[in-house]
C-alpha cells in the first residue's frame, strides 16, 4: 500500500514535480532500507519505527524535501522550519538534487532521529499526572469543605441584623 500510495501522490503531479519527486524517493527508498515509506497527513513520508524522519511535499512552483531531525544536522543548505526540530529545501528541478549531499542528508536521518512519538508520549502522560493530581487536591479540597460546613451547621446561627437605613446626600437624591 505504501509504495502505491507514494506512486499515486507522485503520478497526480505535472512532469516537472514528478521527476523531481521521483528523483528523491529513489535516494530516499536506496538509503534508507529500513525505513517504511507512506502518504501520511497527504504527503509522503519514511518512518523508522513509529518516528517520521524524511518526506517530501510538492509546493506551487517545485519540491520541498523534509528531514525531521534536519536542524540538529549542522547542515548550512537545509533551512529551519517549523517550531520542532524539522529543516527542509526547495527543489524546482531535477537536476538541483546534489547526491552526495542528499545521500550525506539520509545518512544523517537514518541515524539522527528525533523521538517524536517519545516525546509526545512523555508530554500526554506529564499532564494527564499533572490532571490527575489536580482532580485529586479537588477532591480533597471538597471532602474539607463538606466537612467544614457540617462544622459550621452544627454551630447555633447568630441573629441577622437589620440594614441600616440610607442617610445623607444619596437618600436624598433617591427621595427626589
Amino acid at each position: 500500500m505504501s509504495a502505491d500510495s507514494i506512486s499515486s501522490y507522485v503520478s497526480s503531479l505535472d512532469p516537472q514535480r514528478a521527476a523531481v519527486c521521483e528523483r528523491l524517493s529513489k535516494a530516499i527508498d536506496a538509503a534508507l532500507p529500513q525505513a517504511t515509506g507512506k502518504v501520511w497527513h497527504a504527503i509522503p513520508v519514511w518512518f523508522i519505527g513509529e518516528n517520521a524522519v524524511v518526506g517530501f511535499t510538492a509546493r506551487k512552483t517545485g519540491v520541498m524535501l523534509m528531514f525531521w531531525n534536519g536542524q540538529h544536522f549542522d547542515e548550512p543548505e537545509l533551512e529551519a522550519s517549523g517550531s520542532f526540530h524539522m529543516a527542509q529545501i526547495a527543489y524546482e528541478d531535477p537536476a538541483q538534487v546534489d547526491e552526495q549531499k542528499l545521500a550525506r542528508w539520509l545518512g544523517k536521518a537514518g541515524t539522527s532521529i528525533w523521538d517524536m512519538v517519545g516525546e509526545r508520549r512523555a508530554f500526554v502522560d506529564k499532564r494527564r499526572k499533572a490532571k490527575s493530581a489536580k482532580a485529586v487536591k479537588g477532591a480533597k479540597a471538597a471532602r474539607a469543605g463538606k466537612r467544614s460546613k457540617a462544622r459550621q451547621s452544627a454551630k447555633p446561627s447568630k441573629p441577622k441584623t437589620m440594614k441600616r437605613a440610607k442617610t445623607g446626600k444619596r437618600a436624598k437624591a433617591k427621595k427626589k
